[in-house]
């Protein structure tokens, strides 16, 4: 109901706890920023609410300020497009607003036509339009003039983590870059799930985690967001949202949604990002299709383990460090949701692994070094063939959007994309899949 959304306010100096410098490795050597203080503040505002009053710092734009602030939607200012709708990349300034000092934005405009509405729409407005914290992407503003439903977020320089991860030629992400990543987006995780009635993301994966200009990870597209359960109830029961492959086995199986869901979300980027490979590609043999399935038992094998990092890595981490965030990875993967640590376990490993003295040592010899490497994702043989939808076996596949429809469902619904991923050419919006898919993807 509206009176259990929960906020988590914050001190003035709780932002400045998670900026303060870090080890050599980058990573911040801070504690916890979810030791927040929480409480239940007014009931998230519906859409007649927000068009004459909104959040404290949260501007209301009207849909001629956006358009100015985009160059009137121009097609060249597109950042990305996903089930929401179109992302544009603009600029907010005196030419728009009178006073606002300039800042770049990306702007998300929802397609009226599109599978998502008003609901998710609502959602990203109510939860990170009182939500502040240094690991979630900021929410400067919205529009919701008659039709028009669009946010405003800050402009993240460096886009998705996915993006950087998957396209085929890319500058190698070096191991201290993503263990960096790991350790903000756990942060963000760990915030949420530390208010009085936990929230739980439930939509973590590679293309929901956008990078500053220096790759801080913050957490973006609170569209599939929920509050957790209270008092003596155990869980929550929803129907299935989420994406193929990023969704704990027992919240697909029954609905039941806790925040060792998130966790297993999280173990499930952590190890796309040590092996390098996506959560789900069929272009791989059978077996490796399922990145979970194939790796996961190999995490606690040390021998087998160092065969499957990815080898753009190579020398770039410590044996000890690999190996405690490879175990880390598996007990997020466990079957059982008992069998997972939370979130403040896991951002506790993490800073353990890097205050490591190798973990130092190898990071400034890679710095002295200063090489970069330019890699290019290998071609699959050319005996593989096209398959129907356009797409050769060799790209990336379309991730699969999880919807069990519920008896009140109106509908198709998808989860959001990332604010600063490109669209694809290849992409068919013509064949109906079994499952709802993505509308884009890199």
């Amino acid at each position: 109901g509206k009176g259990s959304f929960m906020l988590l306010t914050v001190h003035n100096t709780l932002a400045g706890t998670s900026s303060e410098a870090g080890g050599p490795d980058g990573l911040k050597k801070c504690k916890s920023d979810s030791k927040a203080i929480s409480s239940v503040l007014a009931p998230p505002k519906d859409v007649e609410d927000l068009q004459t009053e909104g959040y404290g710092n949260v501007n209301i734009f009207t849909y001629n300020e956006l358009r100015a602030a985009t160059k009137n939607f121009r097609p060249d200012q597109i950042l990305g497009e996903g089930g929401f709708g179109v992302v544009y990349k603009g600029v907010i300034d005196e030419n728009v607003r009178i006073g606002f000092p300039s800042r770049q934005v990306a702007v998300k405009e929802l397609n009226p036509e599109g599978f998502q509405g008003d609901k998710e729409w609502l959602a990203e407005v109510n939860y990170l339009g009182q939500l502040s914290h240094a690991n979630l992407v900021e929410l400067i503003g919205y529009c919701c003039e008659g039709s028009h439903r669009l946010l405003v977020y800050e402009y993240m320089a460096c886009g998705s983590l996915e993006k950087h991860l998957f396209r085929r030629v890319c500058l190698n992400m070096p191991w201290s870059t993503r263990m960096k990543i790991a350790l903000g987006a756990a942060r963000g995780l760990e915030y949420l799930h530390g208010a009085e009635r936990s929230i739980i993301y439930r939509d973590f994966k590679t293309s929901n985690i956008l990078l500053d200009a220096d790759y801080n990870a913050k957490l973006s597209d609170f569209g599939l967001a929920r509050t957790g359960p209270s008092g003596d109830q155990t869980h929550v029961s929803t129907r299935v949202m989420g994406t193929y492959g990023y969704a704990a086995p027992e919240y697909v199986m029954t609905g039941h949604l806790t925040a060792r869901s998130d966790v297993y979300g999280f173990g499930v980027v952590l190890l796309e990002m040590i092996i390098g490979r996506r959560a789900v590609d069929k272009s791989r043999p059978s077996r490796e299709h399922n990145l979970v399935e194939w790796a996961r038992p190999l995490l606690v094998h040390n021998r087998k383990l160092f065969r499957i990092i990815d080898p753009r890595m190579e020398g770039q981490y410590s044996t000890k460090a690999a190996i405690e965030v490879a175990s880390l990875c598996y007990r997020c993967l466990s079957q059982n949701p008992k069998g997972r640590p939370t979130m403040s376990q896991v951002v506790e490993t993490f800073e353990e692994v890097q205050s490591m003295p190798e973990c130092q040592d190898i990071l400034l010899q890679n710095c002295m070094t200063g090489s970069v490497t330019l890699y290019e994702v290998p071609k699959e043989p050319s005996r593989r063939t096209r398959p129907a939808n356009g797409r050769s076996k060799s790209e990336p596949p379309l991730e699969c959007k999880l919807y069990i429809p519920s008896p009140d469902s109106d509908g198709h619904q998808l989860g959001l994309e990332a604010l600063a991923s490109p669209p694809s050419r290849n992409s068919s919006r013509d064949d109906p899949p079994p499952v709802d898919e993505d509308l884009y993807k890199i």
